[in-house]
């Protein structure tokens, strides 16, 4: 038989937090003649004493929304947007130090690159590699993220990039594989690689009275070493460019202590030329958008600790 006069079991909130996502912010800074241009989509996640407002409803401890956006504009005007984390940070702390109620900030940005359309030179001359004549990445389609988030103690940073194609026509293969009665796959000892990528690195500044990474230099040359490193790997594997592509970037960037990658591989298979007399000598292939491998590791530095979630869908 129940016993009427137990009060149930009270439903509980758990994890919660709310802002307002996706607000896209340009800003112009104008040198004289020259313009330069930072072009943004912020997304603002407040947590902290937020019980009440879901329980009755009582708004006394919210700030709107629409406030968090309103924040994002003028932040744009008053400090200006030196980087994505830079930018990041400013928000953050100011969430947190300036409402009691918030105990955590997560700020999410993503920056889209513009390119100067430079004038044409008659006296120009083309200058062209040397030495890596087989590596190419598609202009105009990368994203550079970041992830900033603050308790009012300590920072999290994790930046990346995504969207980001690269391609080496050679100096790859693929053999040597587990084989059952379901391949059907050919051995390749001169084959296209190309994958897209997405990246993320996790620094370890994480205190205000430790040294800030400056962070354009940074994200610039963490690029440049994940793309060289994967035009100078001879590769036997897609995972095997991935780790080089990781810890090229830890020997070389002592303020990043984790790169986790996840890179697509975008096949491309020859095409069969012999039914119309002709012979198809590493020249043309198929670019299949589907099914495609997913390769996914993290690379740490040693005694690191893995912090880059493994689905990075929503990072």
């Amino acid at each position: 038989m129940t016993d009427r006069s137990r009060p149930a079991r009270p439903v509980l909130l758990g994890q919660n937090q709310y802002g307002k996502a996706e607000n896209r912010v340009v800003k112009i800074t104008r040198e004289g003649a020259t313009h330069h241009i930072k072009d943004l989509n912020v997304s603002v996640a407040l947590s902290g004493d937020m019980d009440e407002v879901h329980y009755s409803g009582s708004n006394a401890n919210v700030l709107p929304t629409d406030t968090t956006k309103n924040t994002v504009y003028a932040f744009a005007k008053e400090y200006g947007i030196e980087s994505a984390e830079q930018f990041g940070i400013h928000l953050a702390r100011h969430f947190v130090t300036s409402q009691d109620p918030i105990h955590r900030a997560r700020i999410r940005i993503e920056e889209y690159a513009w390119e100067r359309i430079a004038t044409s030179d008659a006296n120009s001359k083309f200058i062209g590699a040397d030495e890596i004549k087989h590596s190419f990445v598609r202009k105009g389609q990368e994203t550079r993220v970041t992830q900033v988030t603050y308790d009012g103690s300590r920072w999290e940073v994790i930046s990346g990039l995504k969207d980001l194609v690269v391609m080496n026509s050679t100096n790859s293969e693929f053999w040597g594989y587990v084989k059952d009665k379901y391949t059907t796959l050919q051995e390749a000892y001169d084959r296209i690689l190309a994958t897209e990528v997405s990246a993320r690195w996790r620094f370890n500044w994480s205190d205000d009275d430790e040294r800030m990474p400056n962070w354009e230099k940074s994200y610039a040359a963490t690029r440049k070493h994940m793309i060289e490193a994967f035009a100078e790997t001879y590769s036997l594997s897609l995972q095997q460019t991935l780790y080089q592509m990781g810890a090229r970037i830890i020997d070389h960037r002592a303020e990043i202590d984790e790169v986790r990658f996840s890179l697509p591989n975008k096949h491309h298979f020859l095409v069969d030329l012999e039914p119309f007399g002709l012979k198809n000598d590493n020249e043309v292939y198929f670019a299949a958008d589907r099914p495609y491998g997913l390769i996914e590791a993290t690379i740490l530095r040693d005694g690191a600790e893995a912090r880059i979630p493994e689905d990075m869908t929503n990072l």
